[in-house]
């Protein structure tokens, strides 16, 4: 695996080296001990999975309340996204900053999102399905969400939304 700072403090862009052959690939998504070694955390508790039917599906911007904050790896095993992180860590030089990164399961490639970030993402195609694994257990009563449009952070999505829960429409602006 190779790991590259994104412009986001504590934001990795992994790229997988996969081996390939007349059969397709193979490659390695997660090592607990390669994580270490590049000093993210490697305690994934919990996997997710996503499925978007349409293209233009926006879930987020999410994100657990401390103590239960979570390391997100995310992956797309199909389709594409448009994948988003927020800083919310008062003490982070990239504080309010965001990012945001192409996944398709052509890329072979995963966003390390840490804790303190709100998360989120757009398809960008039909049929999309979105993997990701989380350092901590989901609890409710610490689940929050900051808008997706919210001004103050400005997020340049590749196209406009379609399909938003109505949960994730009425999150509150910074």
């Amino acid at each position: 695996m190779i790991f590259v700072d994104a412009p986001l403090s504590g934001v990795q862009i992994i790229t997988f080296d996969v081996r390939c052959d007349e059969r397709g690939f193979f490659g390695r998504t997660f090592c607990a001990r390669t994580f270490e070694a590049a000093g993210l955390n490697s305690n994934m508790v919990q996997s997710n999975l996503s499925f978007s039917e349409q293209r233009g599906t926006l879930r987020g911007l999410h994100y657990q309340q401390d103590p239960h904050g979570e390391d997100k790896l995310v992956r797309c095993l199909s389709g594409r996204i448009f994948d988003v992180a927020v800083d919310l860590r008062p003490d982070s030089k990239t504080y309010l900053q965001w990012f945001g990164f192409e996944l398709s399961s052509e890329k072979c490639q995963a966003l390390y999102v840490p804790k303190g970030c709100a998360h989120g993402f757009l398809t960008l195609e039909k049929r999309s399905q979105v993997f990701y694994q989380v350092s901590n257990y989901f609890e409710s009563g610490s689940e929050r969400g900051l808008r997706w449009n919210d001004p103050a952070i400005g997020i340049r999505w590749p196209i406009e939304p379609r399909a938003i829960s109505e949960k994730d429409r009425n999150h509150a602006y910074l």
